[in-house]
């Protein structure tokens, strides 16, 4: 039986490259991959994975205007969901870029990097947004970590980062002025700040786990 993976399209997503990542890892499996801008699809699919890029406030406008808030957050309920970027963002229950509302489903905030003044190892001035490959910290085992060793390294782009409220949700760390949480684990929810798609094999790997993982 084909086993239904929904990208859920609002708009502001990268959705070639994650769905191009997705395909690649459901290879050989029963899984069948469609990126969707309809909420029936994402209430049919047995997994749903939700991208974002740019501005969270525009995001969580696109999601609430397309009809697929209501889909996402019924889905987040029962089945395994992944949050990539700022799509792990909008699963908090606040941003503080332009004040905007969340989905409330991992207690916490989104904050932006405080780096004035700061300085890197070789004297340069921190740069926002963070661009670029950064090691990624495991702080819990966790099924979406399988043969993904500790401290690989991830893509990044971003100027704000999740601050979960209770610590027992962040699944992952990584350092940029200090240490912040780059992924967030809460049931059947997992979210990265970071692109597995864009990561190489650690990224095909970690979305792999997701098409496996039964929370």
């Amino acid at each position: 039986m084909t086993r239904l993976v929904a990208v859920v399209d609002h708009g502001m997503g990268n959705l070639r490259s994650v769905s191009q990542a997705l395909l690649h890892a459901a290879a050989g499996s029963d899984c069948r991959v469609v990126v969707t801008a309809r909420p029936d699809e994402v209430l049919a699919a047995e997994r749903v994975v939700l991208p974002g890029q740019g501005a969270m406030r525009d995001c969580m406008r696109e999601l609430q205007r397309s009809g697929l808030q209501d889909a996402v957050l019924q889905a987040s309920r029962n089945r395994p969901l992944l949050g990539v970027c700022v799509g792990m963002q909008m699963l908090l229950e606040h941003s503080e870029e332009q004040d905007t509302p969340g989905l409330g489903l991992v207690p916490g905030r989104v904050i932006k990097f405080r780096l004035e003044g700061r300085r890197q190892s070789d004297g340069s001035h921190f740069k926002l947004p963070q661009m670029g490959w950064n090691q990624v910290r495991q702080r819990a085992a966790h099924p979406l970590w399988s043969d993904v060793p500790d401290d690989s390294w991830f893509y990044f782009l971003h100027s704000y980062y999740a601050k979960p409220s209770d610590e027992c949700h962040s699944a992952a760390q990584s350092d940029y002025g200090g240490s912040f949480t780059c992924a967030v684990a809460r049931d059947n929810i997992f979210a990265t700040q970071f692109h597995p798609e864009k990561s190489a094999t650690h990224g095909l790997t970690l979305y792999r786990n997701f098409l496996a993982w039964m929370p």
